[in-house]
């Protein structure tokens, strides 16, 4: 496995989704078996929930920004991805991704990684997303 060559500081970023449909919200529904109505039925997230309307899965946002990191490092050099989701991901929002490597370091086994934070916002700046990972570097 070649080594990646990156610093403290360095980032991408990756735009998500571009007017996020409701029907990726469905389709993610499907593929997840997550199928809570308060993704889907606009009755029930409006009228018993309070909700202005449905809105997408964490999961689905959590699995988009992931790609920001698979892009960069490769998938089979994640090696701990974890997000805390910090608003409501509405259909069409845009969403964009940034990941910044905060520290490449050796960890316990001996083997060079770099911590890497993630932040996904949606059209208005506002952050919707916060994560971080640990990737193999080489």
């Amino acid at each position: 496995m070649p080594t990646i060559d990156v610093a403290a500081g360095d980032t991408r970023t990756a735009v998500l989704f571009e007017d996020l449909p409701r029907t990726q919200i469905v389709m993610y529904a499907g593929a997840s078996g997550d199928y809570n109505p308060l993704h889907s039925d606009e009755r029930y997230t409006t009228e018993i929930a309070g909700y202005p309307g449905v809105f997408a899965h964490g999961m689905l946002t959590m699995g988009a920004a992931g790609r920001v990191l698979t892009d960069w490092f490769g998938a089979d050099r994640v090696l701990r991805y974890a997000a805390r989701f910090v608003n409501q991901v509405w259909p069409g929002d845009t969403l964009v991704a940034t990941a910044t490597v905060d520290a490449v370091r050796e960890d316990d086994r001996g083997r060079r990684v770099a911590d890497v934070s993630i932040t996904t916002v949606n059209g208005t700046d506002a952050a919707v997303l916060a994560g971080s990972a640990i990737v193999l570097l080489g």
